[in-house]
């Protein structure tokens, strides 16, 4: 299904969970060439993604200060295409060998401050859980008691994040979840407290070698805003990947894994020169179907699955008006009604 986009948000029907539907049987209807890695087009997308970031910032040396807003959206997003990058090697996407996945996550997710493990390790916990109501970690939308018995300060930061500073949502979580090591055992700690300390000890000497070069203007110029403008295509990316006014989140006793991944997350497309940038991190579905599924093959799986499961999937467009339906009415989350707006609930 794809669903327009209007000024009243529409509701599609619930769909029953108990349907005997299961995850094997989605990945049996993918064509088999979509789970096979290519390493030449892996090496590829890190070759284009290093060279626009380095365009980008070449640009920011040169360009007059007018310039400067466009190109910091460019280098930005660019920078978000390492992300990508890394995101496929947290999934064991990018490369058969483990420590090439680990040390192409580590380098690339590096320039933006972002410890590899202490992500790989929470986002495959969402991809394992995800809508999975009270478990799944990455949006979460709060329930009406779980908000009304927040603090007051916790209410505030909840409301702007789903609200219009949305977009800072990724810095808050950023913050709070990916240094915290102690959050862990065993392994696991060990390998989230040497990712955490990496990024604290290169970042460190990193910033501050450009602010003792660059000053404190070449510190915003050539750090801070394109920081900035890839943490409002994360916030974005996450929020519209999982957030539309139907969008279901059961108890674990209820949880449908199928569902979930199929109905629960929403295709979007951006233009054309962001999903080039960002390697088709937009095309969502397949990779909660699967994530052995590499970047490269993204299309081709969704296409396959809207031509045999497209009853149950979301289309959406990226525009202002998308941003508005979301932030606008998907606030608090009521098993009976899905997302509801703030004003429906009183405390």
């Amino acid at each position: 299904m794809t669903l327009s986009i209007t000024s009243e948000p529409v509701k599609q029907p619930k769909i029953d969970q108990s349907i005997d539907l299961k995850l094997k049987d989605i990945i049996k209807t993918l064509p088999k060439s979509v789970f096979i890695k290519d390493g030449r087009k892996a090496w590829q997308q890190v070759i284009f993604s290093v060279a626009m970031v380095a365009l980008g910032y070449l640009g920011l040396a040169i360009s007059p200060w007018y310039l400067l807003p466009a190109i910091w959206i460019f280098t930005g997003t660019a920078l978000t295409g390492f992300f990508v990058i890394g995101h496929d090697a947290a999934h064991h996407s990018f490369s058969n060998n483990r420590r090439i996945n680990d040390t192409v996550g580590h380098i690339l997710m590096l320039p933006l401050l972002y410890p590899f493990h202490g992500w790989r390790i929470l986002h495959n916990y969402h991809h394992k859980h995800t809508n999975k109501l009270g478990v799944d970690n990455a949006w979460q939308p709060w329930t009406p008691d779980e908000y009304n018995t927040a603090g007051s300060a916790m209410q505030i930061v909840y409301r702007a994040m789903r609200g219009r500073l949305w977009w800072l949502a990724s810095i808050v979580h950023w913050v709070m979840l990916h240094f915290n090591w102690n959050r862990f055992e065993g392994k696991q700690r060990e390998q989230v407290k040497f990712s955490a300390l990496v990024v604290i000890i290169a970042g460190g000497i990193g910033l501050t070698l450009l602010t003792l070069t660059t000053g404190g203007w070449g510190l915003v110029k050539f750090w801070l805003m394109p920081w900035l403008v890839y943490h409002f295509w994360m916030s974005t990316f996450t929020l519209v990947h999982h957030t539309n006014v139907d969008v279901q989140f059961t108890p674990a006793s209820e949880w449908n894994e199928a569902i979930a991944q199929l109905a629960g997350t929403i295709h979007c497309d951006y233009p054309r020169w962001v999903e080039v940038l960002c390697h088709d991190i937009n095309v969502h579905i397949p990779h909660h179907i699967s994530t052995a599924i590499p970047a490269y093959n993204l299309r081709t799986a969704h296409a396959s699955i809207k031509e045999n499961w497209g009853e149950y999937i979301k289309e959406r467009q990226f525009n202002w008006d998308l941003i508005v339906e979301i932030t606008d009415n998907c606030h608090l989350y009521d098993p009976e009604k899905c997302y509801q707006p703030f004003n429906d609930f009183h405390s």
